[in-house]
């Protein structure tokens, strides 16, 4: 009974993994936590600035900013209104389990 409970606990696991990865925004290869803007404000930055080596990146208070400057270096050509999957920079990927409107869905009131 306990192996059952062990490979049960493995299974979910692995299911709640792929389907955060699933999910996950990404910009320039880094993963975001939110809206991927400050890696869209490093990227404007090191646009701005001519940065074309990822070690004259600033490495400050903001990993996402020196991730976004970091992945200007790497391709300068991708642009920071969209993250990696297309979602426009700014704007919170909805998750499919969130309850957006914040009122039952219960249509048997």
């Amino acid at each position: 009974m306990r192996a059952y409970f062990v490979v049960l606990a493995i299974v979910s696991s692995i299911s709640l993994a792929h389907t955060a990865s699933a999910q996950a925004q990404t910009f320039g290869g880094f993963d975001c936590t939110v809206d991927c803007s400050g890696h869209a404000a490093g990227y404007k930055w090191a646009d701005q600035h001519g940065i074309d080596n990822e070690y004259d990146c600033p490495d400050g208070n903001s990993q996402s900013f020196h991730e976004g400057c970091i992945a200007y270096t790497r391709d300068s050509n991708q642009g920071a209104d969209e993250d990696d999957q297309g979602n426009t920079v700014g704007v919170p990927m909805e998750r499919p389990d969130a309850d957006n409107d914040g009122e039952d869905d219960d249509d048997d009131k």
